[in-house]
């Protein structure tokens, strides 16, 4: 098992070992900016030199900007698009001739309820995550009779620091409370009313990369506590 972040080593050695602990096994980790063109393919490469066979691809990185689109900086439409979109573009693209040859292989990209549902002042993440679904059901057709599936996530609020640095920006933009964000904004969607926690998301996950989803290719799951059922 290989973890990426564009965070330092020494963070990144540091979350290896709480999994260690946690888990018994200790990946390795290998740092890789993904807003920065040719990262993900450099990426690939590093890690099947460190582990081996990639057999499973699991695409999780994002960022956020809230704006109105006649404000919203392009230098931050390019990275979000950059680190949601092109990048697991470039890691599927790399990562898939090897699936081939050994005629296995499970591709998992994390999207969101915004890659199907849309919302304001979020131009770019709506529109790279609503890619990343349409790049998923296009890859799983190409690789459908060669032992690949290739399948996206698509999560509500989750309590996460990507989740936790928006609050700042839709305090500006909505002129509101933290808690009126939380409350009004975030979770006005979310028939449960609750965020989704991390672990269920794994659990899907987990569930997409064994034998017994041989048959789910294609699909936009919704863990999203009902958000796109209305």
């Amino acid at each position: 098992m290989v973890l990426n972040s564009f965070e330092p080593d020494e963070h990144g050695q540091t979350l290896c070992a709480e999994m260690e602990s946690e888990f018994g096994t200790r990946p390795a980790y290998v740092r890789a900016d993904l807003s920065v063109p040719g990262a993900g393919s450099e990426l690939v490469e590093k890690t099947a030199a460190t582990v081996g066979t990639i057999d499973i691809l699991v695409n999780n990185a994002g960022v956020q900007k809230v704006s109105p689109i006649e404000e919203f900086p392009l230098e931050d439409w390019r990275r979000i698009l950059a680190i949601a979109l092109d990048s697991a573009f470039e890691t599927i693209r790399a990562a898939l001739p090897g699936m081939y040859a050994n005629g296995w292989g499970r591709v998992v990209n994390i999207a969101s309820a915004h890659g199907l549902r849309a919302s304001p002042y979020k131009s770019a993440y709506v529109a790279s995550k609503h890619g990343v679904v349409g790049l998923t059901k296009t890859v799983a057709l190409e690789a459908a009779e060669k032992g690949v599936t290739v399948n996206a996530i698509c999560p509500g609020y989750t309590w996460t620091p990507l989740v936790a640095a928006q609050l700042d920006d839709q305090i500006k933009v909505h002129g509101i409370s933290r808690d009126e964000v939380i409350r009004d904004i975030m979770l006005a969607p979310q028939p449960t009313k609750r965020f989704v926690e991390t672990e269920e998301i794994a659990e899907l996950a987990n569930y997409l990369c064994g034998d017994l989803a041989r048959s789910i290719t294609g699909t936009a799951i919704a863990i999203d506590g009902g958000w796109t059922a209305k």
